[in-house]
């Protein structure tokens, strides 16, 4: 397919240097191919863009896997995939729901290309469901997390199912120590975008809060209204912490999405659409939201616990400034803490201004319906609902995403009652379905 088609769906007028020299080295090289670039720098559409190219849309097998490592990305890659428009088919598949669905879905869609977790793909290799026999490409992003000595086994193991593989892509934004043997890496060019002296990009700020108190919850809810309406990622190194912190917050008057682990695939699904849509503009995470998150317009990133080391670092500050924008980040720091030594960078420090005490209100809200792609609801489908029905013009319409068996909309928070009132108990293109706020 024309790419500048598909750039024109994504509304991307031009590839950057890293890109052009990520496609290039993927169609016209046959080598292996290793890209360094900065969070935020399109690396997701750096392999592929030219993967479309790569894959034969006419045959019905799977060609090319991509491994990331955890669901989040899985999600946003697939999204971004989906969102291409290239006629190949796809899916995301990881953990948190029953493998027998996914495997039902495999034999339905027959993807070319799957975005995967690792336990994920190695079961459904383990059961047949994915059939290595014409799998060609091997995609591993987030590399240096995927290869930690941690999932060697598991990485392994999956690499070992997938015999016929041709080409292998991996992809970072910091460099591992070393790629490990079972990769198998053939003749590999590598594409180094990091720079050596720039841990973050020079389009971030870099500011120092002190707390003049050891628990800095005040200091950090006095900090979050000076910055108005603006979206932040307060980064916290333990989910107790990311659970105390949200609860605070949430009794001080902030709408606040909370982010980690220990959550089910709902309630992480909930929290970042929330954030992501603006109707919530504090997201409360440990550093699972440093990597595979890719929401352009966050402004502020707060390090409430200090990063334990400087990739950790890297990925957080990397959420903020993405593309071509800017941003800043904050550490704020408790009576007897120091910024490590790994932070290369000299932040100003940053007082409070006084003022504001009152947390500010999102402009928007999230609503759920109870129908999807499944009912064969599209976003016209919800917009046309929402306005006719509703009472909304289409400026109250903010982000429509429809799932499989329901759909979130972000509408205007001075409207969400008057619209639940007048839907309760209509029909969606002629289906009674709920309408209810996600909170």
């Amino acid at each position: 397919m024309d790419i500048e088609n598909i750039l024109s769906k994504l509304k991307i007028e031009y590839l950057n240097e890293m890109q052009t020299q990520a496609s290039d080295a993927i169609l016209h090289t046959g080598k292996d191919v290793v890209v360094l670039s900065a969070t935020g720098s399109g690396k997701t559409l750096a392999y592929l863009l030219p993967m479309v190219e790569l894959m034969d849309k006419a045959s019905d097998t799977l060609q090319a896997v991509v491994i990331v490592p955890g669901r989040e990305l899985a999600l946003q890659s697939y999204e971004v995939f989906q969102n291409m428009g290239s006629g190949l088919r796809s899916m995301c598949l990881y953990g948190g729901r029953t493998a027998m669905d996914e495997h039902r879905q495999l034999a339905k869609v027959r993807p070319h290309i799957v975005f995967a977790t690792p336990g994920r793909l190695n079961d459904h290799l383990d059961k047949a469901n994915i059939l290595p026999d014409n799998v060609k490409y091997l995609v591993i992003d987030e590399f240096d997390k995927c290869l930690k000595m941690g999932f060697h086994k598991e990485m392994k193991a999956v690499i070992d199912k997938l015999p016929y593989l041709q080409r292998r892509f991996l992809l970072s934004a910091t460099d591992a120590d070393e790629i490990p043997g079972f990769v198998n890496m053939g003749r590999t060019m590598r594409i180094d975008f990091l720079s050596d002296d720039e841990q973050v990009s020079d389009r971030v700020n870099m500011f120092i809060v002190k707390s003049p108190d050891k628990d800095k919850l005040e200091t950090l809810s006095r900090l979050l209204c000076s910055f108005g309406q603006s979206s932040s990622i307060v980064f916290l190194n333990y989910r107790d912490s990311v659970e105390r912190t949200s609860e605070y917050l949430r009794h001080s008057g902030f709408t606040v999405s909370d982010f980690h682990g220990g959550k089910d695939q709902r309630e992480r699904e909930d929290a970042i659409y929330k954030f992501s849509n603006g109707s919530a503009n504090v997201l409360v995470s440990t550093d699972l939201a440093s990597r595979g998150l890719d929401i352009p317009d966050v402004e502020n990133i707060i390090h409430y616990h200090l990063p334990v080391g400087e990739d950790e670092y890297v990925h957080r500050v990397g959420r903020t400034a993405r593309w071509e924008a800017t941003g800043k980040a904050y550490f704020l720091l408790g009576p007897e803490e120091h910024l490590p030594e790994y932070i290369k960078e000299t932040p100003e420090e940053y007082h409070i201004p006084e003022g504001s005490t009152h947390p500010p209100l999102p402009k928007m809200v999230t609503l759920y319906i109870g129908k999807g792609k499944k009912d064969k609801i599209s976003k016209g489908d919800i917009l046309g609902f929402l306005c006719k029905i509703g009472g909304l013009s289409s400026g109250d319409i903010g982000r429509i995403d429809v799932k499989e068996r329901y759909s979130y909309v972000a509408v205007s928070r001075l409207c969400w009652k008057d619209v639940i009132s007048r839907t309760s108990g209509m029909k969606l293109k002629g289906i009674k379905t709920i309408v209810e706020l996600v909170k």
